[in-house]
């Protein structure tokens, strides 16, 4: 007889929750509802409101707030989004203020606030220093595109690093950015911060230490990301940029200053209470020289 041999049947499986297969906080909750207008219904502006009242209502103030801002951000309110930090992550905890920081820089980027934008990203260095990056842990669980990976301290200090050199670029500080993207690329190299530098030193003038760099990607293969044909056709750009002055000869400033005190004292401008100490970050530096005035 069928059925006999002791088989189980087969059971049907039990459709996922709806805030499982959305991606949903659990709940009825003013943030929840928030998140469902935000990823389901497509609804920003609506979102923004009833993320409002969580925080005022105190329902998940850690997300809601940072949530509110990205939004605040796609709608292009930044700057409304920057004032609501500000105000109001007095009322989340310790552990969401590194969450906050990144938000707000990316903030500040996308409004042009670049002083600001410096500053912040000097104060997250010098909290790695301090041991308080990551809530103290040694790495974080990061997302991109719905991926989840984990970052290592080293990884966000060059990520940090990188985020600084373009910042000085964008204020076209050259000098300043060539001594930041110098030190990334002596903790975690790869191709695109060596193609910022190439430019860095093309816009001082300086094609052969530039040509150098950027052989490096494109002929070398030396850092990671060199394969990529994004930053091999940046490569090469740079380079076809570089040929109408490939007979001009700028040497590297003979001064006594090194990179590392040129990159400490550049550290150290805004952060007047911490002039008397020497960074571990601004180390390994010292090889370098550079025509900082510093």
């Amino acid at each position: 007889m069928q059925g006999s041999s002791g088989t189980p049947k087969k059971t049907a499986q039990k459709p996922e929750p709806y805030h499982v297969i959305h991606k949903l906080p659990p709940g009825d909750s003013p943030y929840v509802r928030a998140k469902h207008l935000q990823l389901v219904e497509k609804d920003a502006e609506a979102a923004i409101a009833l993320f409002w009242k969580a925080i005022n209502t105190g329902d998940r103030v850690d997300s809601a707030l940072k949530d509110m801002a990205v939004v605040m951000k796609q709608q292009n309110r930044a700057e409304e989004a920057i004032e609501a930090i500000k105000s109001f992550r007095d009322r989340c905890s310790k552990q969401a203020q590194e969450s906050l920081d990144n938000v707000l820089i990316d903030l500040y980027k996308k409004c042009g606030r670049l002083d600001e934008q410096i500053e912040l990203l000097k104060q997250k260095l010098w909290m790695i220093y301090q041991g308080e990056a990551f809530n103290r842990k040694p790495t974080k669980t990061a997302r991109s595109h719905g991926r989840k990976f984990q970052v290592t301290i080293r990884q966000e200090t060059s990520r940090i690093l990188g985020n600084l050199g373009w910042a000085y670029m964008q204020q076209t500080n050259y000098a300043a950015a060539e001594v930041v993207y110098r030190k990334a690329q002596t903790i975690d190299p790869d191709a695109n911060k060596a193609c910022n530098l190439g430019l860095c030193l093309i816009k001082q003038a300086r094609y052969d230490e530039a040509r150098s760099v950027l052989e490096d990607v494109l002929l070398h293969n030396k850092f990671c990301g060199s394969s990529d044909p994004k930053s091999r056709n940046r490569a090469q750009e740079l380079l076809l940029e570089i040929e109408p002055w490939q007979s001009e000869l700028v040497s590297s400033s003979t001064s006594e200053i090194s990179l590392e005190d040129c990159f400490f004292e550049l550290m150290m401008q805004s952060s007047s209470s911490h002039r008397t100490r020497r960074l571990p970050i601004f180390e390994e530096i010292s090889p370098f020289r550079d025509q900082l005035a510093c």
